[in-house]
């Protein structure tokens, strides 16, 4: 199926005529771009550029389809406007939460986007920041708080906000309220899969190991598992939910925050239906702050 990212990709290479630069301008690396060229062409049934020395050109089929392209991705973002705006009950905003985000962080987000536009429906849903970038670039979500860094495929991004982090380690195993990451007992910490969000996971793990050599981490499904292992004496869990606490568990602040919870909106710039995006994201970017999200 012809999708507007297989357009957006044919377009930026005909006209960047590079493929790193194509790659650059669409927000994408080069082997994905390379594998929607080879499904476009597929698609069409033509060979759409030659290959050179570094660079790329239109062959004649590729010229000709260029001009139909260009209306066709003109077409699909007015399409989106469209049924935003002539939308009978009131424009819908759907909200992704990755799981890290606290829940009041996540509560004050969607409230601000419930008055960022009057009549305006919140739809909520929480899954890992891989597959909320997809949702975004795919249409099905209209923003999202994912972990920070990520690939965006070509998504517009809101500036990193970085919420403190507090360890929740078995009561008794560390003493102080305020401690070094290399003060809590040798035990692994808890995180989930590295395959929900890749490079935030690589650099929370490349930053643990730095401040922390010993103890090694467990994979877990979700905070709540990681704060069931921590009560049994097995674990420690590094949060940004300042709620998160049970009986037989110590929460501590971690000297000079070294594993800070980074996250930031992420958007498409086709598809928001915010009529001041700029002013309107910058402070749901905001909320992400709200006193509440950062509190002991």
């Amino acid at each position: 199926m012809l999708t507007e990212r297989h357009l957006q990709i044919f377009i930026a290479l005909a006209e960047e005529q590079h493929f790193g630069d194509a790659a650059r301008v669409v927000g994408i690396t080069q082997p994905p771009l390379s594998q929607g060229l080879r499904r476009l062409e597929t698609l069409v049934g033509a060979k759409l550029f030659e290959r050179g020395q570094g660079r790329v050109e239109l062959t004649p089929a590729g010229a000709a389809l260029l001009p139909y392209a260009r209306r066709a991705l003109t077409s699909m973002e007015e399409l989106h406007q469209a049924a935003v705006s002539r939308d009978p009950e009131g424009p819908e905003i759907r909200l992704g939460l990755a799981p890290e985000v606290p829940p009041s962080a996540g509560a004050a987000v969607a409230a601000a986007c419930g008055t960022a536009i009057a009549g305006s429906r919140v739809t909520v849903v929480t899954a890992p920041t891989s597959s909320l970038i997809n949702q975004v670039s795919t249409g099905r979500l209209t923003l999202a708080a994912v972990l920070h860094p990520a690939v965006l495929d070509g998504l517009e991004a809101g500036p990193v906000t970085l919420l403190p982090t507090w360890a929740l380690a078995p009561a008794g195993t560390a003493s102080g309220e305020v401690v070094e990451l290399r003060q809590l007992p040798g035990l692994p910490v808890a995180v989930r899969p590295r395959a929900e969000a890749p490079p935030a996971r690589d650099l929370f793990l490349d930053t643990l190991a730095l401040h922390r050599p010993d103890g090694g981490t467990v994979v877990v499904t979700d905070e709540r598992a990681g704060l069931a292992m921590t009560a049994a004496g097995q674990a420690v869990v590094v949060t940004a939910d300042p709620a998160l606490t049970a009986p037989w568990v110590t929460r501590h602040r971690l000297t000079g925050n070294p594993l800070p919870l980074r996250l930031r909106l992420v958007w498409s710039r086709t598809r928001t239906p915010f009529p001041h995006p700029a002013d309107t994201l910058a402070h749901l970017t905001q909320a992400l702050t709200t006193p509440e999200a950062g509190a002991v």
